[in-house]
């Protein structure tokens, strides 16, 4: 059995301006040490579809089932969440400024986080394990930093410590929410670093929400693609980057830098994502998409398994055969040089 099952999730707000359907029904499975990468642009329902399972969407619209180790977590009590949120689930948030208290040190931080899930833990106890932990994640002098506030460390720094107060109580699954966004580069591989050595140490699963495939390539081993609240395309980390089948992700995949020639402007998405709360009939992707036909406008393409590999899904009505779909492809291509 999978350590977290996500089966339908449907998460919905209702607004002024009528019903936002931010993730319509999602599945996934995550394995104990392993990583799952869930991608997609911005408002394609990664982050609300993590958050919800977490108990973090309140006043949201839910069903369906996410299971964590035999445990039902959507409607659970909030005595429940707060038991796995922390000790069991670990979260890493987008901005880890906004998420650390100004007013009190990285250290009292971690310290009362780790009292608050184990009342036996004495303050010295759980100060000796923060400052191991901060050393664990490569902050220098941790004995004495501990003691810092958050304002004193730099954005690579800060989020190392958020990754140590998530890792604390060695939980069996961590939930990174674009936890490299606004790093440079350097500092980006210094923090996938630490977050692989630590899996690494711990075992831990790891769910990462990014929009950088570049990420996604270092460090899952499984890949979920959302868009406009649903999934578009779920397969292996290689299966993704050299058979991948759906469009979009044949788009997102175009305007990644490394994969244009040097001179060569990269190729974007044409158009925006659709409104959640008037989304168009038929496949989401259809106004965007090069090869959209007919059928496309009018039907909304089941996730089914494609090139006879059960363990690659896509949403999408081109062929789920790998040669004729690069021959529709290919004709696609064809019409809009001579069109």
């Amino acid at each position: 059995m999978a350590l977290l099952e996500v089966r339908d999730l449907q998460v919905s707000f209702d607004t002024p301006d009528g019903v936002v359907r931010a993730v319509r029904g999602l599945s996934f499975a995550v394995e104990r040490g392993t990583t799952l990468a869930i991608v997609g642009e911005s408002g394609s329902g990664k982050s609300v579809a993590t958050q919800t399972i977490t108990g973090l969407t309140r006043g949201a619209r839910i069903s369906g089932s996410a299971v964590f180790d035999g445990t039902e977590l959507l409607g659970a009590d909030i005595q429940t969440l707060r038991k796995v949120r922390g000790a069991q689930i670990g979260m890493i948030f987008q901005d880890p400024l906004s998420s650390l208290h100004p007013y009190y040190t990285v250290g009292w931080q971690i310290v009362e986080m780790i009292r608050a899930h184990d009342h036996s833990t004495s303050k010295a106890a759980a100060r000796k394990r923060a400052a191991h932990l901060l050393t664990l994640v490569g902050i220098p002098h941790a004995e004495s930093r501990i003691d810092d506030y958050p304002h004193q460390f730099s954005g690579g720094m800060r989020q190392r410590v958020m990754i140590a107060m998530a890792m604390a109580l060695n939980p069996a699954l961590l939930i990174a929410d674009e936890p490299t966004t606004a790093l440079d580069v350097t500092v980006q591989a210094q923090v996938l670093g630490v977050m692989r050595t630590l899996q690494e140490e711990f075992g831990t699963a790891i769910i990462l929400i990014t929009h950088d495939l570049g990420v996604v390539a270092e460090m899952s081993d499984e890949v979920v693609v959302m868009y406009a609240g649903v999934v578009m395309e779920r397969a292996s980390r290689r299966t993704l980057f050299y058979r991948h089948h759906h469009p979009y992700t044949e788009g997102l995949l175009a305007s990644l830098p490394a994969r244009t020639k040097a001179g060569e402007r990269l190729t974007p998405i044409a158009g925006v994502p659709p409104s959640l709360i008037r989304l168009p009939k038929g496949c989401p992707f259809a106004p965007r998409c090069r090869y959209a036909f007919d059928k496309c406008l009018a039907q909304t393409p089941p996730l089914a398994t494609v090139y006879e590999d059960q363990s690659h899904q896509s949403a999408c009505w081109l062929s789920a055969d790998e040669p004729a779909r690069e021959k529709q492809r290919a004709e696609s291509y064809a019409e809009a040089a001579t069109g």
